[in-house]
């Protein structure tokens, strides 16, 4: 397994503790989650309906502005498992350093895989592979940056998991171009990542193929009520767009006492260069606050954003310890 955030079994291993008396921090997830809400007696007893995954897709098709083909699959995690199949092997090249299982799994498929620094790059592959806005820096591109590059690449696989809080730079109006693929995640804005719910958004051949490959029932009947519910809810999601922002604000002003400086990040996470990172982790963990390192940048510390105030309250008193 590749290394992640929410890998809170190994803070707890080398910190102690039970889950429930860590703030994990470590994956940047929104955690003030949408209220899941009861949940009708036929989602859980029977198998998912046709007409209920339809409405689903529909839901989420109005909420990413799109009239393309889509297919809801168990997180977009599982979509990426999936690509390798959408076509034989050949060359791709992958916008980094960015989310990890991309180049893993292609790689175990027999894909030539290059993680590459720039979009110029990766012109000429068969798979090319954006992440925007990209994990873990926040980088981001324009829609007409990467519909330029479309035309030079086989297939172009631009991953929005954490576009929710950026709405302007989703692609999905444009998923029925031939070769364009759209991966968006419920869990993350949502706070909801244990439900396991994600789409894929495509030509019609390409969402046909993995809606094949994925099989009948996808996604439980749980997912579909409660993804439906909250992917309507426009209010919501406003309201939780403006509080993120507003507490990315307060998060640098937070850390900035530590001397760490800011690479980048999202309305989800953040990005510091705290020069140890390493320590700075454990400086949190003794707080029971978990966060995330990355092995090949030893001064990068990935922060998602407390939820509520006395997560907040936590944080600055372990700062100032």
């Amino acid at each position: 397994m590749q290394e992640h955030g929410g890998n809170l079994d190994v803070a707890r291993q080398r910190f102690g503790g039970r889950a429930e008396d860590w703030i994990d921090l470590s994956a940047g997830i929104n955690r003030l989650p949408y209220p899941a809400g009861d949940v009708e007696a036929r989602h859980w007893q029977a198998l998912p309906s046709r007409s209920d995954i339809e409405a689903l897709h529909q839901a989420a098709r109005q909420t990413y502005a799109t009239d393309a083909p889509i297919v809801a699959l168990g997180g977009a995690q599982a979509a990426i498992q999936l690509l390798p199949q959408l076509a034989p092997g050949g060359r791709a090249r992958i916008l980094a350093p960015t989310y990890n299982e991309y180049a893993a799994v292609l790689s175990a498929a027999g894909w030539d895989v290059s993680e590459v620094d720039g979009l110029e790059a990766l012109a000429g592959a068969d798979l090319a592979v954006v992440v925007n806005p990209n994990n873990p820096d926040g980088r981001r591109h324009d829609r007409s940056e990467l519909l330029a590059l479309l035309p030079r690449v086989g297939r172009l696989v631009i991953d929005e998991s954490f576009a929710d809080v950026a709405p302007s730079l989703s692609l999905a109006p444009e998923a029925g171009r031939a070769g364009l693929l759209i991966l968006r995640s419920f869990g993350k804005f949502y706070g909801l990542a244990g439900l396991r719910l994600g789409f894929a958004i495509g030509s019609e051949l390409d969402i046909a193929a993995l809606a094949a490959m994925a099989g009948p029932w996808p996604v439980s009947g749980a997912a579909i009520a409660i993804g439906r519910r909250a992917l309507l809810d426009r209010g919501w999601a406003e309201a939780t767009s403006i509080r993120l922002a507003q507490d990315c604000v307060r998060l640098d002003r937070e850390v900035a006492v530590q001397g760490w400086q800011l690479i980048g990040g999202t309305p989800l996470f953040r990005l510091y260069e705290t020069g140890d990172a390493l320590a700075a982790q454990e400086k949190l963990a003794r707080g029971m606050i978990w966060s995330r390192v990355f092995a090949q940048k030893p001064g990068w510390l990935r922060l998602g954003l407390p939820g509520n105030e006395s997560e907040w309250a936590r944080l600055a008193e372990v700062l100032a310890r």
